[in-house]
Order: C-alpha cells, then structure tokens, then sequence
C-alpha cells in the first residue's frame, strides 16, 4: 500500500521559511513523479510543486516559483519542500501526492483508484 506522511508544518512570520518534509512507503520510491499541493480554506487545491525521482526533473507552480525548491533523498525515501520568502497567502494545508503529473504549467495529483494523498501537514504564515 502506497504510504504518504507530511511533516513539517507550522506558524511562521511573513518572510521566514520552513521545510516541509514527505516520507514515503509502499512503493518503488525511484520510480516515481511526488509531488506537494495546497489548499486554503475556501480555495481550490493548488499544484505546489513536483520531482520526477528517477531523474531529479522538478517542476512549480507560478506562485511559489523562485521561492520554493522541491528535492528528495532517494536513501530516506523522503521528498523536501524548501519554503522561502514565505508569504501570508501561502497559508493552507499542504499534501504530498504520488503520482504527480505535468500537464503543461498545470501541476496534477493521482486520479481516483491509483495513487496515494497524504494526511496533510498546515502551515500558517503570519502578517
């Protein structure tokens, strides 16, 4: 069984950082595109950012881009999220999904029956 497991979040001032982490289980790790979405209340799910594994490809959302920085340790089974810069807007619950798909500058997580969301991980930034 595919196994997703944020960690990580927290309260932050506006302009500070966190680093938000993805331990994964269930499955060939290195095979896989994992990627971190968003959801703020009210709001619809946002694609954040995502990493092919096997070749360290990564691709962001346009909100988060020169911010944020996506990358995983193949050793630990676990993909990072490295927020910077962080703003008020970027609170929201953040989850970890597998797999991640690239559709144009759309960011895409699993479709219904394949797949696995994590539990979600919130992060709150503060004025």
């Amino acid at each position: 069984e595919m196994q997703l497991v944020e960690s990580g979040g927290g309260l932050v001032q506006a302009g500070g950082s966190l680093r938000l982490s993805c331990a994964a289980s269930g499955f060939p790790f290195d095979g896989y595109s994992i990627g971190w979405f968003r959801q703020a209340p009210g709001k619809e799910r946002e694609g954040v950012s995502c990493i092919s594994v096997p070749d360290g490809t990564t691709a962001y959302g346009d909100s988060v881009r020169g911010r944020f920085t996506i990358s995983s340790d193949d050793a630990k089974k676990t993909v990072y999220l490295q927020m910077n810069s962080l703003k008020v807007e970027d609170t929201a619950v953040y989850y970890c999904a597998a797999p991640c798909t690239v559709v144009g500058t759309t960011l895409l997580g699993p479709s219904s029956g394949f797949g696995s969301w994590g539990q979600g991980t919130q992060v709150t930034v503060s004025p």
